[in-house]
């Protein structure tokens, strides 16, 4: 995809897409960067799929209950390193943008 491209399926993507912070769930811009990269991005499914069915294998004999709870913890675990990564990475670009343009 090239610049132009990307730029008018950001602007797309920004108009179809109402910002969190209108309505006060977003807490900071980092969060707003995250959320629209990750509705814009997409994932390698398959092996998320895989990944997922090796886990529920290895639940085998555990309630349903039980199962679910599991789930729901190794989701939020997941979410909240795949977001601290996310910021992370764009807090390392700005400091590198900000190094750049000193030099």
């Amino acid at each position: 995809m090239n610049i132009n491209e990307f730029a008018r399926a950001l602007k797309t993507y920004v108009e179809s897409h109402p910002s969190k912070s209108e309505n006060g769930d977003a807490k900071s811009l980092l969060e707003l960067l995250f959320d629209a990269y990750v509705d814009f991005n997409g994932f390698d499914r398959e092996t998320i799929r895989k990944d997922f069915h090796d886990l529920y294998a290895a639940m085998n004999g555990k309630t349903t209950q039980e199962i679910d709870e599991i789930i729901y913890l190794v989701c939020i675990l997941c979410w909240d390193h795949e977001k601290t990564g996310f910021q992370e990475g764009v807090k390392v670009g700005i400091r590198l943008a900000q190094e750049a343009n000193i030099t």
